[in-house]
């Protein structure tokens, strides 16, 4: 069987499309939302605490910003692997698993867009 001509229709890789532009728009938001909460240097007023308290809080702001910087670089890999997902839109390839040619299912790519494997790959790996 070829599956070279196996493809989703116009219609379906357009509702595809507007599914990645809207995750990728939220992504956007949650990166920069995360990006700010690193980046914050706010100062909490634990000057006039107890040394103590004050070595905590700061002991929890580095943990709090490394968690922060963890999350970003995800959230990062996940709106690169969006946008490729529209550059296989674009060049046809879409939807189609790249280990066994496959189309991956419609339910599948509507909760992950970005996925490249079908269920059964997955399973095979």
């Amino acid at each position: 069987m070829d599956t070279t001509s196996i493809k989703y229709s116009k219609k379906d890789l357009a509702e595809f499309k507007e599914i990645i532009l809207a995750k990728i728009a939220y992504a956007q938001e949650d990166l920069h939302l995360l990006k700010g909460a690193f980046k914050n240097d706010r100062n909490n007023g634990t000057e006039d605490t107890s040394p103590t308290f004050k070595a905590f809080e700061e002991g929890s702001e580095t943990m709090s910003k490394e968690a922060n910087v963890q999350l970003a670089i995800r959230q990062e890999k996940f709106i690169r692997d969006l946008n490729n997902a529209l550059l296989r839109i674009e060049n046809g390839t879409y939807g189609v698993c790249r280990t066994t040619g496959k189309l991956i299912q419609k339910e599948r790519l509507k909760l992950v867009p970005h996925a490249t494997l079908s269920i059964e790959a997955k399973r095979m790996q």
